[in-house]
């Protein structure tokens, strides 16, 4: 039986907070105790979460790119100034556009590698030292099994990804002896409306509340080993 984590006094960061993944592991995360920052770059994404978390002064909204090296700072400080330290970092934010190479324009391109892989870097570095001053944390980063998986047409998100879980494991290594806890975690399809709505008759689809599941799992797992890497798959997925 999975018991679920009290973090009663953690503070947490969730980037891409507003919806999707990113909402509902921010909504497990106050269930929790935890005091939790969400970012995003829609100013009205940010109040709508707002409203339906209702968690008063346990919630803080920070407008930001992740791709903006000085947004993300400004996160991380703002956290930091409101809450007292930081514990957590759930780097969720992500994009995905899908062409073929030939037809992938150069800003496309740019837009998805900078968001899905230099915003993790710009959050995990502004992060680090203020895990340490609490002796510790997690750093949770959430890739794709499109970074094992290649497929047509997604060259520049699956590179994205492949890079993510790379520099994943590099900072797992770098860290651990601070006790910051650094793991991925490798969603199949999630029904998220990712690709730009819902898909109808996609119920075989991994719900977001499943990822934010293995998310507070993560947290809770005894301090001695380390699950650095988990895949996360539809049980029943569409036969083709």
């Amino acid at each position: 039986m999975t018991i679920s984590p009290q973090l009663d006094g953690r503070v947490a960061i969730v980037t891409g907070g507003s919806r999707g993944i990113g909402f509902a592991t921010a909504a497990a995360l106050l269930a929790r105790g935890a005091r939790v920052a969400i970012s995003g770059r829609s100013a009205e994404a940010l109040k709508a979460a707002e409203g339906r978390l209702q968690a008063g002064g346990n919630l803080l909204s920070v407008q930001g790119d992740v791709a903006r090296e000085a947004d993300v700072e400004r996160l991380v400080t703002e956290t930091v100034a409101k809450f007292g330290g930081l514990d957590i970092l759930i780097n969720n934010a992500g994009i995905g556009r899908f062409a073929n190479v030939a037809d992938l324009s150069t800003e496309a391109w740019r837009n998805i590698i900078e968001t899905n892989l230099t915003g993790v870097f710009f959050g995990c570095r502004a992060a680090i030292p203020h895990l340490k001053r609490r002796g510790g944390g997690w750093i949770i980063n959430i890739s794709s099994l499109a970074g094992r998986n290649s497929f047509a047409g997604g060259a520049a998100y699956c590179a994205s990804k492949s890079g993510l879980n790379a520099f994943t494991e590099s900072l797992m290594l770098e860290v651990r002896y601070d006790n910051i806890r650094v793991s991925t975690v490798m969603p199949g399809s999630v029904q998220t409306g990712f690709g730009g709505s819902e898909e109808a008759g996609a119920d075989w689809k991994l719900a977001s509340e499943d990822v934010a599941e293995v998310i507070t799992d993560l947290l809770a797992h005894p301090a001695r080993s380390l699950p650095s890497r988990v895949e996360l798959r539809p049980a029943k997925p569409k036969q083709r």
